[in-house]
């Protein structure tokens, strides 16, 4: 005897003898009495079922399945993933703009079309950058109006002409 399949439905098992005839169990047991389900039979249980005068149809297109498949998608089921798909969505666009998208744009300029920016070092002064490039101290606060001289800090940017 070889278990040949399990029916969940009635939660059967099927044996088939040396013979070729099969065999059920009683239901819910793996191990039971067995009674015959059905005599010798020399065709497949699984083959596509034959037709009346006994012919079975081969398949002649590979392509196409012996047996029509009527799939009918289910839109519920990507209902159902929607929020799933939203979450990753808003995610990857948080990336992109916190990560990838503040180093694709170039800082603008603070001074104006003919001057150039010059960033403030540690130890200077308004008066050693206005002789440093050629310029009097009041030029240098006439381009620079809002920079306070008295409390310069490094890393301000102050506004020179271009050279």
């Amino acid at each position: 005897m070889e278990r040949i399949g399990y029916d969940s439905d009635t939660q059967t098992y099927y044996y088939r003898d040396d013979d070729g005839g099969t065999w059920k169990g009683a239901e819910g047991a793996e191990y039971s009495e067995m009674t015959r389900d059905a005599p010798s039979r020399t065709e497949d249980i699984e083959a596509a079922p034959r037709q009346a005068d006994g012919y079975q149809q081969l398949a002649t297109d590979l392509d196409r399945p012996m047996v029509p498949i009527t799939y009918i998608p289910n839109p519920s089921a990507y209902r159902t993933l929607f929020p799933f798909f939203l979450i990753i969505a808003v995610i990857l666009l948080l990336v992109w703009r916190l990560i990838l998208s503040p180093g694709l744009s170039v800082p603008k300029s603070p001074c104006l079309q003919d001057m150039q920016a010059y960033w403030v070092q540690a130890g200077d002064s308004c008066w050693e950058i206005a002789n440093r490039h050629g310029y009097t101290l009041e030029e240098l606060r006439g381009w620079n109006s809002e920079v306070e001289c008295e409390s310069l800090m490094p890393g301000t940017t102050i506004c020179l002409p271009v050279e």
